[in-house]
């Protein structure tokens, strides 16, 4: 499959394993550093192309060591990067990750990340793909506003399109989502960012509050694995326990295996499984990327529980 990814391309430092926790006016040490390719649209290309998807990345870099070393590491994971925009007046974004094995915190510099809009996106670039997917829609400052009508010329074009939402650094959880929705197929939020957005606790309750009878909501629910609503009634499949290495970017890879299998037409709980699968094995090495699955070391580990 042809599959488009616009969104955000920047580095990620991570910080591995504090003692505790920063705290202003304080110093904290960690066992180990890595700096390796961020962004959750980033990472999810990455992470359709191991799959086996011929994945193309549409973002905005600067013309900076940041920016060179992300677009080398996404042709190095097999996406095509043609298509990215490289603007010397701008300065690619990067995010620290200080990560523990069991969760992370993120500490964000936008630079170009803000920058892209729908202006820069040529509709005829479009044609030829069969999926569009963006991520970080809160973060993409520029692009937000026309997002419902990128995704509008993808159904035009004959695409599919999901949205995974990220983190709202400002808490609004507004800007116009609902609006976006309406032209997308699937959305696949946290559970914090579904609790965010619908200002429902129980996942539930969010995803009903979220039905549209257009756009499938998949939450990400962590540890216990994801949801779904199945003809309006629960879906659930639980996460098989692993020790985790670095969980940055595991809701990331949960996105690339949900997309692969959906668009291959897999039931929908053998979707979610794969998933979660992607997601789980995801977080077995440093960083967003350095254990992204293959599509049969998915299917393996969500078969058996056994990672090869």
């Amino acid at each position: 499959m042809k599959i488009l990814v616009i969104g955000e391309i920047n580095p990620d430092l991570i910080l591995m394993n504090y003692s505790q926790f920063p705290v202003l006016g304080r110093e904290v040490l960690v066992e180990g550093t890595s700096l390796t390719l961020g962004s959750s649209s980033a990472i999810c290309a990455a992470g359709l192309a191991r799959l086996g998807n011929h994945v193309a990345m549409l973002g905005k870099i600067g013309c900076d060591p940041w920016g060179k070393f992300c677009a080398d590491r996404l042709l190095a994971l097999g996406v095509d990067t043609s298509l990215v925009l490289r603007d010397s007046n701008v300065s690619t974004g990067i995010t620290v990750s200080i990560s523990s094995p069991s969760d992370r915190a993120l500490i964000t510099y936008p630079g170009a990340i803000e920058l892209l809009s729908l202006r820069d996106i040529d509709p005829a670039l479009l044609r030829g793909f069969r999926h569009l997917h963006v991520s970080s829609y809160f973060i993409q400052h520029a692009l937000r506003p026309g997002c419902r009508e990128l995704f509008e010329l993808a159904h035009d074009s004959g695409m599919t399109t999901s949205l995974d939402p990220g983190y709202d650094p400002a808490e609004t959880w507004d800007g116009g989502i609902r609006t976006a929705l309406e032209e997308t197929d699937v959305f696949l939020p946290s559970e914090v960012e579904l609790e965010g957005i619908t200002g429902r606790k129980d996942p539930v309750e969010g995803l009903r509050a979220l039905a549209n009878g257009h756009t499938l909501t998949v939450v990400k629910l962590g540890a216990q694995g994801c949801m779904t609503l199945d003809n309006g009634e629960p879906l659930h499949v639980p996460a098989r326990p692993i020790q985790p290495v670095d969980t940055t970017g595991a809701g990331d890879s949960f996105n690339a295996g949900f997309l692969h299998a959906w668009l291959n037409n897999e039931p929908l709980d053998a979707a979610l499984r794969l998933g979660s699968a992607c997601g789980t094995l995801s977080t077995q090495g440093p960083g967003g990327t350095g254990a992204q699955a293959t599509e049969q070391q998915a299917r393996e580990f969500a078969s058996t529980g056994v990672s090869t």
